[in-house]
């Protein structure tokens, strides 16, 4: 049942008599399970609403202009229960986890909703031919695919699922009807590289322009892996010579259809101590979210707005500004760079780079996004007494102002006796904060949901 839990005031619903508590039953006669259905039905300019209201059966006729909203808010975003994953893949980052966590990071999403809605990953394993077919019908696009190798055989194998490698009949049935798709591969040392790899990104390949961007990611490992498949990190010269191979792969669909299709993460550069490419390497950066090109794009909208500022002739802060940067390992050379490059043109502005191991997780997690206020705590107690710290807004849970580890920034402020400051994921905001052109974010009290 999808119950409407609020009718905002003065919108079409509220005017046609729609109430707080009502079953959405259907819209125009298409039954309503979810918000995919919702959204799909709802831009129609003429709607019949079927309401459960109590034990009565009613009908509201609503005219509105074709992509207008009615107003009606659900118990969940989905309106529905998200969808788990039915995988069990080798090298599932949530499998690697230590017991004890709150109860919502062992939960793992394979839901299509979410990869039209926000992005996230699926890997097609729970999807049905009528799941597709309503994909297809409802113009769902672009739809994200962890892909990892397309040998039905060794998706078997990796995904410990026997309908991953069924399921790859899907992507040529959603290029046909002209989705387009982003693509994934994880790769695992010994397993889908090599000429796997290469026949992966072959017969995806053969899917654009509907596929229209593959990242090649390498597969996190975390300390916690007792029992799990043995898998192994990528060496330096293994991550030079992946890099060379997606590249040289790439070059050739670059070539043929004037885009390269084919990038490497952040993480294997940075492994394999290369520099970045340029922005011009990464397109739209299409898949930045996934690591591909996040460097680079932050540092580029950075230094681009530090000069503008330089350009426009602002002289700095009228103050002494004094900064600490908390970092993870694989982002401390940017941010000791850019907090360089900042110092330099105004040199009113201090600003420390402190840089944390990721002793929770293991050595091998090295990204901003996953330090714990333990790790925080322990490496920097002693050493920022007073400071302002900025903490990219990454590390903490999705609309809410705590770690991964439960602590919440209020309570690594209090124990470091110093404070702390949240900033967005975005160069030029992160420049303007610096320069004291803009307020930072400020931590607000955990409420648990």
């Amino acid at each position: 049942m999808v119950r409407i839990t609020a009718v905002s005031e003065h919108s079409i619903a509220r005017r046609e008599g729609v109430l707080e508590g009502d079953i959405l039953l259907s819209i125009n006669g298409h039954p309503i399970k979810d918000v995919l259905d919702y959204r799909f039905y709802l831009t129609e300019t003429f709607l019949v609403l079927s309401l459960l209201r109590g034990t009565e059966e009613i009908r509201i006729s609503v005219r509105k202009h074709r992509y207008d909203d009615i107003g009606l808010d659900f118990e969940t975003p989905l309106m529905d229960k998200k969808q788990s994953c039915a995988n069990k893949c080798v090298f599932c980052f949530i499998d690697q986890m230590p017991k004890g966590m709150r109860e919502s990071l062992y939960f793992k999403d394979d839901d299509s909703r979410l990869s039209f809605l926000h992005g996230n990953f699926i890997t097609l394993t729970n999807l049905k031919d009528e799941d597709i077919d309503r994909i297809i019908k409802m113009h769902i696009s672009p739809i994200n695919i962890s892909v990892h190798t397309t040998n039905p055989e060794l998706r078997v194998r990796m995904m410990k699922n026997k309908r991953a490698g069924q399921v790859l009949t899907y992507l040529r049935k959603l290029a046909d009807a002209g989705t387009t798709m982003g693509g994934q591969i994880v790769l695992c040392k010994g397993l889908n590289d090599g000429e796997e790899l290469t026949r992966t990104m072959h017969d995806l390949f053969t899917l654009h322009p509907a596929m229209e961007s593959v990242s090649i990611v390498p597969a996190g490992l975390t300390k916690y892996r007792d029992g799990l498949y043995h898998l192994e990190p990528y060496t330096k010269e293994e991550c030079r010579a992946v890099i060379e191979q997606v590249d040289k792969f790439a070059k050739a669909c670059e070539d043929y259809c004037g885009d390269r299709i084919f990038r490497c993460s952040d993480e294997f550069y940075l492994t394999a101590e290369l520099p970045l490419p340029d922005p011009g390497f990464y397109g739209d950066y299409s898949q930045i979210e996934n690591g591909v090109g996040m460097i680079t794009s932050f540092k580029d909208e950075a230094l681009s707005e530090l000069q503008y500022q330089v350009d426009e002739g602002f002289k700095g802060p009228d103050r002494e500004l004094s900064w600490g940067l908390i970092t993870g390992l694989a982002a401390q050379a940017l941010m000791e760079e850019l907090a360089l490059a900042v110092s330099r043109a105004f040199p009113q502005i201090h600003i420390r780079v402190h840089a944390v191991e990721n002793r929770f997780f293991g050595p091998s997690i090295t990204v901003t996004g996953l330090l714990t206020g333990q790790d925080m705590l322990a490496q920097l107690r002693g050493q920022v007494d007073g400071e302002h710290l900025l903490l990219s807004e990454n590390t903490l849970r999705a609309q809410q102002d705590i770690f991964l580890d439960d602590m919440t920034p209020g309570e690594l402020s209090e124990k470091l006796g110093a404070k702390i400051s949240i900033c967005p994921c975005d160069g030029m905001r992160f420049i303007d904060i610096l320069l004291g052109l803009e307020e930072p974010l400020e931590p607000q009290p955990f409420v648990e949901l």
